[in-house]
């Protein structure tokens, strides 16, 4: 690190401000910053620049997938005997070379509560892909703070493709999300558990969110306008703050749930602390083993939204695109490329002649 860096370290500004800046961090700037701080200790340099880096960032999905993927390279260079600041180009390609081969970190069953191992399959293609970005994205921005540069390793370091028309999150049929619906309205024997979960789905469907998003809403935005209901949040992705309009089924599935309440996290506990995204996950793969349908996340809610969306005969891209909140017109595009990569399949043509013909000969 070089005398100019060394003289504009974080602690050293800090100490000359009234206030501690650090205190506005986004949550996952502050996790990040404890975690590093648990390695490395206060008077390295590391845990506030890393921390500051993430709080840079404009939303807070790349917020959490950047921390996430820093993680990993952290632990990486930790293992391999070197600062993640101090890293050159021969270690950050090797990292790439990590990420294909190392296991991820699964929660051991049966183990105590939060106990981990890396028993699970190798990072994904987009996982690896978040990792690295992640990384090169944390050089940029101490080029950025230094007086004198800083040469970013990951410049040359070669990144996985991903497909776009291919997704790992398998889709519902609109009939069969009816289903999944009507199980958590009808099933679980607790009916706050019940009201709860309904609820949830209608509004991550029917508005387009995120999870993210909707985790982070308080019951304090919700609203009213020209003869909507509407909910404010803040839109995940890019940014800025947002009106969703809640039609009517959600509304009143909404109100159910809350039955009068009208402060705190829009999605609670019983405690009325924030519900988080693994209740979530859990949650929606109870559901998916009682409707006897596949495995899946949250964003696999959002992903059907857009994708039956699209497919109604009055479609129109451009408000689907605005209502996902899509920066892109290409992104929900995708979305009818993968459904007619599956409903158009000339294979369907091909197998009913084989059929007919298999039938006539018999």
């Amino acid at each position: 690190m070089s005398d100019a860096m060394l003289a504009r370290a974080p602690r050293a500004v800090l100490a000359t401000l009234r206030s501690d800046p650090r205190d506005l961090w986004p949550e996952h700037a502050r996790r990040l910053y404890d975690h590093l701080v648990s390695v490395y200790g206060e008077d390295d340099l590391l845990p506030t620049l890393a921390a500051a880096w993430i709080a840079h960032q404009r939303s807070v999905h790349t917020q959490k997938s950047y921390a996430r993927g820093f993680r990993a390279f952290e632990e990486f260079a930790r293992e391999h005997g070197a600062h993640p600041m101090q890293v050159k180009f021969a270690l950050a390609d090797a990292f790439r070379l990590w990420l294909e081969q190392t296991p991820t970190w699964v929660r051991v069953r049966g183990g105590q509560r939060g106990e981990m191992a890396r028993t699970g399959a190798p990072y994904a293609d987009a996982s690896r892909k978040n990792a690295l970005s992640a990384a090169s994205s944390f050089f940029a921005y101490l080029n950025k703070v230094s007086d004198d540069g800083v040469k970013n390793p990951f410049d040359a370091v070669q990144r996985p493709y991903v497909n776009p028309d291919h997704s790992p999150t398998p889709g519902y049929t609109e009939a069969e999300w009816a289903r999944f619906v009507a199980i958590a309205r009808d099933e679980h024997r607790v009916a706050a558990y019940r009201k709860r979960a309904y609820a949830l789905l209608l509004i991550l469907y029917t508005c387009c969110l995120r999870i993210d998003s909707l985790l982070n809403a308080r019951v304090e935005d919700l609203g009213y306008d020209k003869g909507h209901r509407v909910l404010l949040l803040e839109k995940v992705k890019g940014g800025g703050r947002k009106k969703k309009p809640i039609p009517p089924v959600a509304w009143d599935a909404l109100q159910d749930y809350l039955d009068g309440r009208t402060t705190g996290w829009l999605f609670c506990t019983a405690s009325g602390a924030q519900l988080d995204e693994p209740a979530v996950w859990r949650l929606l793969q109870s559901l998916a083993k009682r409707a006897g349908l596949p495995l899946r996340g949250p964003h696999g809610v959002k992903g059907d939204a857009v994708t039956h969306a699209l497919a109604k005969p009055d479609a129109r891209p451009d408000k689907v695109q605005q209502w996902a909140d899509h920066k892109d017109s290409r992104t929900t595009q995708l979305y009818n490329r993968r459904r007619e990569l599956l409903d158009d399949s000339p294979g369907y043509s091909l197998a009913a002649d084989v059929a007919s013909a298999l039938t006539y000969d018999a």
